[in-house]
């Protein structure tokens, strides 16, 4: 005994579809559609591109991510912290194009003695973090690795000594010794006998005196000279991730290379700065 499968007619189905294909196409519904279409698309882009827009701004005047890329400020902070930087509070200027000036959009106020600080570097296209240890026409001297201020010792017990040698420092006339050191000249003289005793200088106007908390591992204001307050970019919040990648890093970009990672520090996320 055969059963008959329950299926459409084959004639039945090629009548359809003659039917189908002879029925005219109604072009008007397909337009309306695709502007349809076209008009949802606008509408993304222009909420994408309104949502970037105002990243950018936020970025440019309140915060910004950084991460640390070098051991010079060890162990207040470590390679592979990463931070969240109040751009606010040194103020907001735009620069101008093809030249050294910047116009003040938002004033702020220079940095305070002991604040950590992050700024261009005055010689390359890069980031630095550094601690802000004087201030403009503040007196500086460094002798045997300790600092002093307008003659008095600083207390500093976030610095780190890792060399037990103490380099020697040279004997200068004092207006020959601050005019090469404005002029970053200084450590293109006698070099590296800077780091350990230094000065005396005075900080010129606009400018502070920027040292690392690693003292034996910092290219600082001792070597490249002021750092004047144009190149201020914002003072660090907090730690809002840190991570070992093993090595310096170069780019914030590094954070999200995780499979390069050592580990997570998760005791330090969170740290007020």
């Amino acid at each position: 005994m055969v059963v008959s499968q329950d299926r459409p007619s084959p004639r039945l189905h090629v009548s359809c579809l003659h039917r189908s294909v002879g029925e005219p196409v109604d072009f008007s519904r397909r337009s309306d559609i695709i502007c349809r279409v076209k008009e949802k698309i606008k509408r993304e882009i222009s909420t994408w591109a309104t949502v970037i827009v105002v990243v950018l701004i936020l970025r440019a005047i309140f915060v910004e991510a950084y991460v640390i890329p070098t051991a010079s400020m060890e162990k207040t902070l470590l390679i592979g912290d990463a931070l969240l930087v109040n751009r606010f509070i040194y103020g907001v200027k735009i620069p101008i194009p093809f030249s050294s000036w910047q116009i003040p959009i938002i004033p702020g106020r220079m940095p305070r003695r002991g604040e950590i600080v992050v700024f261009r570097y005055p010689f390359e296209n890069k980031d630095f973090v550094k601690r802000c240890v004087a201030v403009e026409n503040d007196t500086v001297r460094i002798v045997d690795k300790v600092l002093y201020v307008n003659g008095s010792k600083v207390d500093e017990p976030y610095v780190r000594h890792t060399d037990r040698v103490t380099i020697r420092g040279v004997i200068a006339e004092s207006r020959a010794y601050q005019d090469k050191w404005e002029k970053a000249q200084l450590a293109e003289l006698i070099g590296y006998q800077v780091r350990d005793n230094f000065g005396p200088v005075v900080v010129p106007e606009d400018c502070i005196f920027a040292m690392g908390d690693n003292r034996d591992n910092s290219a600082d204001s001792r070597f490249w000279g002021p750092l004047d307050k144009k190149y201020l970019k914002g003072k660090p919040l907090f730690i809002y991730f840190s991570f070992d990648p093993g090595r310096e890093v170069s780019h914030f970009l590094e954070v999200f290379k995780f499979w390069q990672w050592k580990s997570i520090r998760i005791g330090r996320i969170g740290e007020v700065i």
